[in-house]
């Protein structure tokens, strides 16, 4: 029996261009070759696609050059046309073989937001994860606070910044938040994760700093309430019917669980299961469930509370449609506590691409009369 041929696309135009490559490193070391052909897709900095020769090593190695130089490294590419042809079945011969799924590690923007899953639709490839609406609702902060509040979901107060009412209203602006949100408070880009461009802001002179620095990433800005909570993590698995993992837990090693604390200090410390009674278990799980379905997800998604230290209210902060996956991630690290090994998860994940592929073709396209 031939092997399923995996898609494996990581890097990405964005701030977690560096996370992607450690999570699709993951992914692809366990992947069972008995089963599958790993075909590793690359995309620079730039949004050049790179299929030949070893795509992560390329990609790797540019990283240092692209730090100091800030230019596309990239000796093999491929504009996206070429490389999409080389991925529908039964066109192009050279590069790379066609493949049967993709699975998408590409973490923030041009990845994550559905602008990739868009281009897989129109190539009709079938692909892991969520589809354009809930991805594009799981990138977007704002609108997924939204959603959350439509849905009754428990959300903490918070304010949107655009950031031409920034650049031209700035006393304004700091004048609202003091007024709705205060200190200390959180300020984060709405359309990024891994924590890049986010600050904890103590004081009314950091405010302005903070708001600088989350516009360089993001057109779109949040001001949330700080809150004095622990911070619960529960992963959701499934399409029509998803199921919970086990809630972990994040003890930051720092102030807050910034970039470096996620990836890098190892102070931070991920506590899995978490200490929590059964009732608040149960509560987490089905939170993340109501949140999963709310934003129409599929596949997988990690939904981040934090649990009020004082009241024990449960908030749920947001919901990630493709969660790290890097040997510290808790995406796998809490379904292995729940009793999925991560080459299982890795086989659920990928079965449930196609469940979702099937279902999606079971749309006509040919609209007749009579109605049938």
């Amino acid at each position: 029996m031939r092997k399923i041929r995996v898609g494996v696309i990581f890097g990405g135009r964005s701030g977690e261009h560096e996370v992607s490559l450690m999570s699709a490193r993951s992914v692809m070391d366990a992947l069972d070759k008995e089963k599958y052909e790993v075909v590793p897709i690359g995309i620079t900095r730039q949004g050049r696609w790179v299929t030949a020769w070893d795509p992560w090593q390329t990609l790797q190695a540019m990283l240092h050059e692209t730090r100091d130089s800030g230019r596309d490294a990239a000796s093999e590419g491929q504009g996206i046309p070429l490389a999409m042809r080389e991925l529908v079945p039964g066109i192009g011969e050279g590069g790379i073989p066609y493949v049967d799924v993709i699975f998408p590690v590409l973490h923030g923007p041009y990845g994550e937001d559905g602008t990739l899953q868009g281009l897989l639709e129109l190539a009709g490839i079938p692909y892991v994860g969520s589809g354009v609406l809930g991805s594009a609702l799981g990138m977007d902060k704002a609108a997924m606070k939204a959603i959350f509040r439509a849905e009754g979901l428990p959300v903490a107060d918070y304010v949107l910044v655009m950031r031409w009412e920034w650049e031209e209203q700035r006393g304004e602006i700091v004048r609202r938040v003091e007024q709705r949100i205060g200190y200390p408070c959180f300020v984060k880009p709405a359309n990024l994760g891994s924590s890049v461009g986010v600050s904890k802001v103590q004081e009314p002179t950091a405010l302005p700093i903070a708001l600088d620095i989350a516009a360089r990433y993001d057109r779109k800005m949040l001001v949330e309430k700080a809150i004095d909570a622990r911070e619960i993590e529960c992963s959701v698995l499934g399409n029509d019917h998803p199921i919970a993992s086990l809630p972990g837990e994040v003890v930051p090693g720092r102030e807050f669980y910034d970039y470096e604390a996620k990836y890098f200090d190892e102070a931070t410390q991920l506590i899995v299961p978490a200490d929590l009674p059964p009732s608040k278990v149960a509560e987490v799980q089905e939170l993340a469930v109501r949140a999963f379905l709310a934003l129409d997800c599929a596949g997988m998604a990690r939904a981040d509370f934090f649990l009020d230290r004082q009241s024990g209210q449960v908030y749920i902060n947001e919901l990630n449609t493709i969660p790290g996956f890097t040997a510290v991630s808790m995406y796998p690290r809490m379904w292995e506590a729940s009793g999925i090994p991560y080459p299982e998860l890795l086989d659920r994940l990928i079965q449930l691409a196609f469940e979702r592929h099937r279902d999606r073709s079971r749309i006509s396209t040919l609209y007749r009369v009579d109605g049938y």
